[in-house]
């Protein structure tokens, strides 16, 4: 690896930590020319998928984007961004092992509400907000009435969240199961 600061090819690992859910490697390096420290990360090159969004447009799949969404939602709530990147990894983990090429963003957005809702419900509603696009209290109100005719029964709702969204997308991208 070359050195950032001075370009020679001469460095040792220092600290090696894996991060996400074991999907990335961080390694802390010294430059043994400068000695300067610097910091790689290495994770899997996989195919890059790329998501149909409503209007039909294909896009590669942005996992900073994703961030930008879910740190809005979780914007002054009790959420780690430990918590936001496994989240993130999560949502990754099942687009790779459900699709191969292409993903509909229908089902991102649901698997984050389904994710997001198990781990702050007012995070939840934010998020839900902005991907269902509520035009009115009218909106809000009754997607929200659902989740709330019986607080205990949430995690049904949640739950329901979980079990629908490969049901609705169609088999044509999905990978085949032995």
């Amino acid at each position: 690896m070359r050195c950032p600061f001075c370009h020679q090819d001469n460095d040792k690992v220092v600290d090696t930590r894996t991060n996400e859910d074991g999907y990335v490697v961080r390694r802390r390096r010294t430059c043994c020319s400068c000695g300067k420290r610097f910091t790689t990360y290495e994770r899997v090159e996989t195919t890059q998928i790329r998501v149909i969004k409503r209007n039909g447009q294909r896009v590669p799949f942005d996992r900073e984007k994703l961030r930008q969404g879910l740190e809005r939602a979780c914007w002054k709530r009790q959420i780690s961004d430990a918590q936001i990147s496994t989240l993130i990894a999560q949502v990754e983990s099942d687009i790779d092992s459900i699709f191969e090429t292409e993903v509909e963003s229908q089902f991102i957005g649901e698997r984050v509400m389904q994710y997001l809702g198990e781990l702050d419900q007012v995070a939840f509603v934010r998020f839900a907000s902005v991907y269902r696009h509520f035009q009115s209290a009218g909106d809000f109100a009754k997607d929200l009435g659902e989740m709330l005719e019986d607080p205990d029964e949430v995690p049904y709702y949640l739950k329901r969240l979980k079990d629908s969204p490969q049901s609705r997308f169609s088999r044509a991208n999905k990978k085949e199961r032995p």
